[in-house]
């Protein structure tokens, strides 16, 4: 066999190398990408369930404390505001911090005015021994530790995804195809300070 021949299988055997690490990298990014979108289709399903939840727990309210109509309206509105945003989630909404930021906002108005709710079943003595109320709230509160859980999930995808693109050779594939950065969910301003209880 000629010395050129085995030149040239040598550099044959190189591009090879090099094209299925190439095509290696890729994949796995591709697998990456696709793990923080369908971790973010599960912190909606959270969402979701919370949001399917909040008409039966308003119904049941209203049976207690039909003066109470603002406050319910005021749920009622929250949760529509919330379903809105989360209707606009996109794969590409979520490489846009400022999306995640109005998401994130509309769930805590979500959450305020489920707040406000409970503080008016609180005054209302037969509505808090009732077990449709109590399995209500149980599930409500069931549904706050899975969101919880489902946006930590997705931060650590996220975070394994972004730290992946930057790397080297990664970081070149990703440039080259458009692998852009994803956002992480944030604490709301004010939250790092503890709620005061006053009696």
């Amino acid at each position: 066999m000629s010395r050129g021949l085995l030149v040239l299988i040598g550099v044959l055997a190189l591009i090879a190398v090099v094209a299925f690490s190439l095509v290696g990298k890729y994949n796995s990014l591709v697998g990456l990408q696709e793990g923080v979108d369908g971790q973010w289709s599960n912190v909606e399903n959270v969402y979701q369930r919370r949001a399917d939840l909040i008409p039966n727990l308003v119904n049941t309210v209203k049976g207690y404390a039909a003066h109470e109509s603002e406050t319910l309206e005021a749920v009622i509105r929250a949760r529509a505001e919330a379903t809105k945003v989360t209707v606009e989630a996109t794969p590409e909404n979520l490489n846009d911090p400022a999306f995640l930021q109005r998401f994130q906002q509309a769930q805590q108005g979500l959450s305020g005015a489920l707040s406000r709710l409970m503080v008016v079943a609180e005054q209302y003595p037969d509505l808090k021994a009732n077990q449709n109320f109590l399995e209500l709230q149980s599930q409500l509160e069931g549904t706050e530790n899975r969101i919880a859980v489902e946006r930590r999930r997705f931060n650590e995808t996220a975070q394994n995804y972004n730290t992946q693109i930057r790397r080297f050779p990664a970081s070149v594939i990703a440039g080259m195809f458009g692998f852009d950065k994803r956002a992480y969910f944030e604490a709301q301003e004010g939250t790092e300070k503890a709620p005061e209880v006053k009696f």
